[in-house]
């Protein structure tokens, strides 16, 4: 009876034993389910955030370019009892590699490229990228351009004027509207000849004038033709 009764008890702790074994091995068989679904989804959600990171500075890189590349906005010119035209809205000045747009010839602000032109007294006998030069009048610098119904004389007169005074440069552009213009950054106008007095006023006030965005910053160690 005693025997019978000990292989009961017996019998029934080891049911119990395997029963709590059983218990463990489920609940160690969740945990390892519940970390490996915890894994997955924290992978998930990280590759999520990178890709939509990326994304998002993609577009925001392409809206960049596509704004630069399209900027003609709805500024325009005014003109002052001076004769120097002002451009009326602000000009922006991002850093941008694709071509730009611009609503004025030669333009006088906005995107440019990274790289400014030589502007130290620089004379350029052919035509210069324009998102360079806009570089430099950002700089500070005067820009003369002229076109082919510019006199030889004229030319000389003033190459030989902007090859002794820093912060300026100059460049034919046969898309310009005048024989002769200036530009400085926001501001423009067009002179007769190179003894045009206002060549001399458009220098004074505006070569490392108040418009610079950035006054002081190099003319030099640009790009050279």
């Amino acid at each position: 009876m005693g025997s019978a009764k000990k292989s009961a008890k017996d019998s029934g702790s080891a049911a119990r034993k395997a029963r709590i074994e059983e218990m463990r091995r489920a609940e160690r068989s969740r945990e390892r389910r519940t970390r490996i679904l915890t894994i997955g989804v924290s992978v998930l959600i990280v590759a999520g955030l990178v890709v939509g990171v990326t994304v998002l500075v993609q577009k925001q890189s392409d809206d960049s370019d596509t704004a630069a590349t399209d900027s003609k906005g709805t500024g325009k010119f005014v003109t002052g009892a001076d004769g120097v035209k002002t451009w009326d809205t602000k000009l922006t000045q991002n850093h941008v590699t694709k071509t730009v747009n611009y609503p004025m010839e030669p333009p006088v602000g906005g995107d440019h490229n990274a790289v400014w032109m030589n502007c130290n007294g620089d004379v350029y006998a052919k035509a210069i990228n324009n998102m360079n030069a806009v570089h430099s009048l950002e700089h500070g610098a005067v820009w003369v351009t002229y076109n082919s119904k510019a006199s030889k004389t004229d030319i000389d007169a003033l190459a030989a004027k902007v090859k002794k005074t820093p912060y300026t440069l100059m460049s034919p552009d046969d898309k310009q509207a005048d024989p002769i213009m200036l530009s400085a950054w926001g501001k423009q106008r067009t002179v007769t000849s190179a003894k045009d007095p206002n060549v001399d006023k458009f220098f004074e006030e505006f070569v490392q004038g108040k418009q610079t965005p950035e006054p002081g910053a190099a003319c030099t160690n640009g790009l050279a033709q």
